[in-house]
């Protein structure tokens, strides 16, 4: 719930405001919500994410801030296929020293040296 105000605070979230005060939340929000999520797991930052959203979720298009929000997005993208880079490097180098193990637990067992 904290998340929710937090989002609307910023402009992320506008829900409807029903008479008793309370919000309601329709297909949209919750949608946005996934998203707002996401950006924040990729390391976007509140004013990034506005900046997608206003690209994104506007009625009209806003040449304004799309520069800035296919700056964010480019920027973004080749942090990721860094990550992904680094990831993939790891995988390989962890998948070799299983491999690795498994065969001198193969070998050892096979070979009994306890003593």
């Amino acid at each position: 719930m904290r998340s929710l105000r937090y989002y609307e605070e910023k402009g992320l979230l506008n829900p409807i405001r029903l008479q008793n005060g309370y919000r309601e939340y329709d297909g949209t929000d919750i949608e946005r919500v996934r998203i707002i999520q996401l950006y924040f797991s990729l390391g976007l930052h509140t004013k990034e994410i506005i900046d997608f959203f206003q690209c994104a979720f506007s009625e009209e298009i806003k040449y304004q801030c799309l520069p800035n929000a296919i700056e964010a997005g480019e920027t973004k993208l080749d942090e990721i296929r860094k990550q992904i880079e680094t990831l993939r490097k790891a995988e390989s180098h962890l998948n070799g020293c299983i491999s690795s193990w498994r065969e001198m637990l193969r070998k050892g067992a096979s070979g009994n040296n306890d003593k």
